[in-house]
Parts: C-alpha cells; structure tokens; sequence
C-alpha cells in the first residue's frame, strides 16, 4: 500500500481509524491523568465513532482502515502475523511475584498461545497488564493482583501516532508516556499493509502526527510540548521532500499568565490552525500571530538550511496567498479547527455548539480551582458565547464558511472531543490524490 499526501487539500480516498474499546474505560477512570479534557460518555463516544466512519464511508466514498479489525483479521490469516502479535503481547505483560511463580505463569502463557484468540493479545498491547502473584499456603489459594499499565486510552486519536508525508510514513515517537506505545501498534499496521516507513523518531526526539500539514509547495510542521527540536531535526531529515518548510513554535496563550502557562489549549498545530482548501485557513489568529515560524528552505543537497527571515504563522501563511477564516477562543478550545478536510473546499467539522457547554463547564472548574491561570480564560470564553449565540455563528456555521465557499458537513462528536480531539486527530490520512 501507498502512503503518501503532498496537500492537506487533496481528495482523501484512504483513512485508519480506531474504534476506542476496554482503554477508553481505564482511561476514564482518571481522565485528567489519561490526557483526556474532561469526563464523557462511553458508550457515547462509541456511538459518535460509529457515525464518523459512517460518514466517512458511506457519505464521502472513502476507503476506512479499521486498526484493530485489519490486525486481527491478518493474525489470523498469517501465521507469522499472529506470531508476531503474540511476541509483541509477551514483551507487553509483566508476571511478578516468587521467581517460581512468575516462571509458571510465563510457561502458562506459551501453553495457551493455540487456545487464545488474535483478540486476547491485542488486548494485551492496549493494556500492558502486571500480573502480580501472591501464593500463600493451601490448594490454589493465590493473591492476584492485575493491573493496567498506561493504556492507551488515546489510541482513538490516529493522527498522532505518525504523519504521512510526500516521501510516506514518519513514525512518532510520542512527548506522553500515556501515548508512548501507540506507535508501536500503528507500526505493526503499516508493515501488514506494506507501507512505506520512511523513519521512526529516534530518542531524544519526540515527534506527533498532529504537529505535521503538508501544503503542496511547502509543509508545516508544529515544534513546543508535543514535538520537541529533534523531532523536528529527524523529520527535516528524513521525512519530508518539500522545498520549503515553515517550522511553527507553539505560542504560549495570551490569556494565560506567562508563568502558568498551559500547553494542553493548543497542544498540536492543528488545534488552532487547519486548512479548508487550496486559498483558505482556518485558526485563532489571537495565536497564529504569536506562533513564531522558522523558515527552511531545501538546497540542492537534499538537506534543509535556515533562513534568516522571520515572520509568524499568520503573516507566513498570508503571504502564500491563503484567506484566513478566523475563530474565537471559546471555538479554538471547542475543536473547531480540528476539522477533517475532505476535498479542496470541503470539511468534516465538528459542530461545535454542541460542544462549547461541556468547554465552558469543564473551563469552570478548572478556574475555580486556579483562578489566577484560568479567570481571564474563562472570562473571554463567555464573552465568545454570549457574541455566537448572539450573531448564531458557532463553527462551521459562519457567514466567512459561505462567503469562501467552503462546504462544511458538521458532525456531533461532544463525548468523542472530551478526549481532547476532534475529526482531524480521530483520523490518519493515508492517501490523497
């Protein structure tokens, strides 16, 4: 399989997906430590899952990649897949205990290998189990103790876990321990598909699929808590054919005091600036005039050198010729740029009002909690509801959509987005043409 995209725009006809399962509910037993915005419906989120590939699919004629299905329907095929699913889920589990124990335990699991189905390993990588044994005296009186080890209750987020480039597949390697393995499994669906692995990002480097936007003469990649400089390094490097790249440094938001400052309201790039088609952008220019861009232009050796202009995401992007269709604070927190682009002016957007309570209830807390970091976020985030609802223009159903003439086709997604995500991280683009 071919995985490659050169513009944000192009017509997508290939998509993966994951259908969030058993780790969304570790991952909700403690949603802060988990990386997830706020507490949701599961069973919610499974339902908004099923619509988006249903769109996907059914209503833009796009070619949907299941992670897990694709897998375990491989595994089960292949021998030396299922072999080397069972090898990954044995690197994965953890017995402790007596030395004794721990040893039966792990002759247990190589007895069992023919009995489990591909599903029951597959697990094992979600959840990275410790299986602690405490025998005590007596017929099979045993102490035991199962625990989940940094599940990956983020794995519904597809993009991040690598960007698809002009060259192909630049693996991350993740900034969050909670996400550190998705790459792994990611990778594993790649090799099954004979995909092209370009490079995996290489410790010290951190490297997230969200912080990458290919803009077909140039591309754009974000650098700040996500994707640190040797991310960028690697992917300057390895990944990318572009003749010009504009490296965007995640601004600190300035409504948040410099000193408490909070890197999860705009986390990727594309949290707070996306592409709608070939002449237009999406974005908070509150913050796209504070992102710094470091220009990088490609010599005729193959590699990148800097140039001395310096300029920010918003000037950058204007000179390129692109319109920018700006967004309030409350939208940017409420995932209006992290819309899917279809086709050159059409979008899968989240609707947004739909979401802007559970953001405004959520910011609440957050500022009675610390009201010095987060009172004058959520003070400009009312001001933005009371002026929406005033005008009736809650993303995508803005005057500046139609005016540009871009399609929007808005989507429910109000439990899915309490991950901390919208269409455009639920989705891994593997082909545009």
């Amino acid at each position: 399989m071919e995985a490659r995209i050169r513009a944000e725009w192009d017509h997508l006809e290939k998509v993966a997906i994951h259908k969030p399962g058993i780790e969304m509910f570790l991952g909700l037993l403690e949603p802060y430590a988990s990386l997830y915005e706020r507490a949701f419906s599961r069973y919610g989120a499974r339902k908004e899952h099923e619509r988006l590939e249903y769109a996907l699919r059914h209503e833009f004629k796009i070619d949907v990649i299941h992670l897990k299905e694709s897998i375990l329907d491989a595994a089960d095929r292949k021998a030396e897949v299922r072999r080397h699913l069972v090898d990954m889920a044995r690197d994965s589990i953890d017995f402790r205990g007596k030395e004794a124990e721990v040893e039966l335990a792990k002759k247990e699991f190589d007895k069992n290998v023919d009995v489990l189905d591909s599903g029951h390993f597959f697990n094992i990588l979600l959840l990275h189990p410790i299986v602690a044994l405490g025998p005590e005296r007596g017929t099979r009186i045993i102490h035991l103790d199962v625990a989940e080890r940094e599940p990956l209750s983020n794995l519904y987020f597809m993009r991040d876990q690598q960007a698809v480039t002009d060259k192909g597949i630049f693996l991350s390697r993740m900034s969050k321990p909670q996400r550190r393995g998705g790459p792994s499994l990611t990778r594993f669906l790649w090799e099954i598909l004979g995909a092209n692995i370009v490079h995996v990002t290489q410790e010290p480097g951190t490297f997230e699929g969200g912080d990458f936007i290919p803009m077909k003469d140039f591309a754009l990649i974000g650098t700040g808590d996500r994707t640190n400089s040797s991310g960028v390094e690697q992917m300057l490097r390895y990944g990318l054919g572009f003749d010009e790249v504009g490296v965007v440094h995640q601004p600190n938001h300035p409504i948040i005091p410099g000193d408490k400052m909070d890197p999860m309201i705009n986390m990727h790039l594309d949290t707070y600036f996306n592409v709608a088609s070939s002449g237009v952008v999406v974005g908070s220019e509150l913050l796209l005039k504070r992102s710094k861009v470091d220009i990088y232009n490609r010599d005729g050796k193959g590699s990148y050198t800097k140039n001395k202009e310096e300029t920010n995401l918003h000037d950058f992007i204007r000179q390129k010729g692109f319109d920018v269709i700006n967004i309030t604070t409350l939208e940017q927190m409420s995932y209006a740029s992290n819309f899917l682009c279809i086709k050159d002016g059409t979008i899968l957007a989240v609707e947004v009002e739909r979401v802007v309570k559970n953001v405004l209830k959520n910011l609440s807390a957050m500022a009675e909690s610390d009201s010095a970091r987060y009172g004058k976020l959520l003070d400009q985030a009312k001001k933005d509801y009371q002026t929406l609802r005033n005008e009736g223009q809650f993303f995508p159903h803005k005057k500046e959509i139609y005016q540009h003439d871009i399609d929007a086709f808005p989507i429910v997604l109000e439990n899915l987005t309490g991950g901390y995500g919208g269409a455009h991280c639920m989705t891994c683009a593997l082909k545009r043409t």
